[in-house]
């Protein structure tokens, strides 16, 4: 049997939800860094980023508790972000899966690259991942960023579905 609607999280505790999911996904990467010693590599520090930002837009959103339009445009910003996110966890489960001769040369470090290249340049190479993105290590029998596509996927998904109610309320109204 279905939940009925009044059974369903509101926009505002589903925007909290977000926001501690990417609280959550926060967290493991920090105690994979810092307990696990599992250094982050350029891609694992681009999708942090994305899962900083659902996390943010999740706050900001439960905090502003919008009606109408407000509902889609936070649910619109936050699966660009889980989209974005989940782009650049693919192009590392696609790097990890290249034959170990079609890896790319492993780059500088991160400190390094952003002291001696322009930003711009800098933030190309941050993005584009490299050897050091390649190498895999697994959790519960995933990799790291097939863990992060499936937690932006959730996100997105979840994001999708606050859309969708958001523009049925908006077209109530």
């Amino acid at each position: 049997m279905l939940p009925s609607i009044r059974q369903l999280p509101t926009i505002r505790q589903t925007n909290v939800l977000l926001f501690l999911g990417g609280v959550f996904t926060i967290l493991c990467g920090v105690y994979m860094e810092h307990v696990m010693k599992l250094e982050p590599c350029p891609l694992c520090i681009t999708q942090r980023a994305f899962f900083d930002l659902v996390g943010i837009l999740g706050l900001i959103a439960a905090i502003h508790n919008p009606r109408g339009r407000g509902i889609w445009i936070y649910a619109l910003l936050g699966l660009i972000a889980a989209l974005g996110g989940g782009y650049f966890a693919q192009h590392q489960v696609w790097l990890q899966s290249l034959p170990e001769d079609q890896v790319p040369a492993c780059g500088p470090g991160l400190a390094y690259m952003f002291e001696v290249f322009p930003f711009m340049e800098a933030m190309k190479l941050l993005l584009q991942g490299d050897g050091t993105c390649a190498h895999v290590d697994k959790v519960l029998g995933l990799s790291l960023p097939k863990w992060s596509l499936i937690a932006f996927t959730g996100f997105a998904l979840i994001n999708i579905w606050q859309l969708i109610r958001g523009l049925k309320i908006q077209k109530a109204s």
